[in-house]
């Protein structure tokens, strides 16, 4: 727990991937998302390989791919979607 507040902030791509899932779906990623601004490193957090300062949590069958920004405390969301498709190009 860092004892601070991040403000959570999406990139397009990934605001247009959650809008396409279903709306149970949506909820749990959202909550999982909010709960990244007084933990972003939650348990069960990975930090990618081979990609600078990106993060991704697990949500079901989702994953949702962020960054970190100690120094302006915001959380980026780049991606969110399947495991399968969350990785590509990234």
């Amino acid at each position: 727990m860092t004892g601070k507040v991040y403000r959570i902030d999406f990139e397009n791509a990934a605001k247009k991937a959650l809008k396409k899932l279903d709306r149970g779906t949506q909820g749990r990623i959202i909550a999982a998302v909010q709960g990244l601004a007084t933990n972003p490193g939650p348990d069960g957090v990975r930090k990618l390989t081979n990609r600078d300062a990106l993060y991704r949590i697990r949500v079901g069958d989702c994953r949702v791919v962020y960054q970190i920004w100690d120094e302006q405390l915001l959380v980026l969301v780049i991606r969110v979607g399947s495991r399968a498709d969350v990785y590509k190009n990234l």
